[in-house]
């Protein structure tokens, strides 16, 4: 594990953002931990947050893309914390680079529009979320990329659960990749998380999150 996602863990685990014990999922499993990213507040904790991003995103190989778009709500403020550690990181690269976010409700005066910030039309974006369960926030943004006349470039998110969907041996993650054909990105994953626990936890709660990593785990799509 790399300094920054230790550090992202060591604070969401500090903020509440990453807890452990027993919580009940919108797929209706029972979980033996839980990831809030909504917790995401703490100028320490979004700042550390926002350095793993930029560090995934430069880190990544091949990833080309000219804009933000971080998905209402959640996504505004780790699209606009993003692209500024990206600047400071890499001025010449990103120092003009924009980003934005979709209107929940589409705007007919003033400036109008889907969107608020950067222009999607004509470029190439890289979606920020924090998880994907459904998939249901990245389907919604491509449908607004088609619709402003950009393209996908990729997906970048925090956190990989690892784990198969409901109805599938495969997780949303690889049917996303597989229906837009790009690179999907995550900071830490389900199996970080577990090697943290293993210095925090009673080995009987570690044994919870081994044995859920176990039944749900994705296997790769069958062809």
């Amino acid at each position: 594990m790399k300094d920054h996602q230790a550090r992202l863990i060591q604070l969401s685990y500090e903020n509440k953002i990453l807890t452990f014990g027993d919580f009940t999922l919108k797929s209706g499993r029972k979980s033996p931990y839980f990831f809030n990213s909504g917790f995401f507040c703490a100028g320490d904790v979004l700042g550390a947050v926002a350095d793993s991003y930029a560090q995934t995103i430069i880190d990544a190989p091949d990833l080309e893309f000219d804009i933000i778009l971080g998905p209402a709500y959640k996504g505004i403020p780790l699209a606009a914390v993003t692209i500024v550690k990206l600047a400071e990181k890499d001025p010449a690269k990103f120092g003009k680079m924009e980003y934005a976010y979709n209107r929940k409700e589409k705007k007919d005066h003033g400036e109008g529009g889907n969107t608020v910030g950067g222009s999607l039309k004509g470029k190439r974006v890289l979606i920020l979320d924090d998880v994907m369960t459904a998939g249901t926030a990245i389907r919604e943004s491509m449908a607004l990329i088609n619709a402003e006349g950009g393209t996908l470039a990729g997906v970048a998110l925090i956190l990989d659960r690892q784990e198969r969907m409901v109805d599938y041996e495969h997780s949303m993650i690889a049917q996303v990749k597989k229906d837009y054909g790009v690179p999907i990105y995550s900071i830490i994953t389900l199996d970080d998380i577990v090697q943290f626990a293993k210095g925090k936890l009673p080995e009987e709660d570690i044994k919870k999150i081994e044995d859920y990593r176990e039944k749900y785990k994705a296997h790769p799509i069958a062809e």
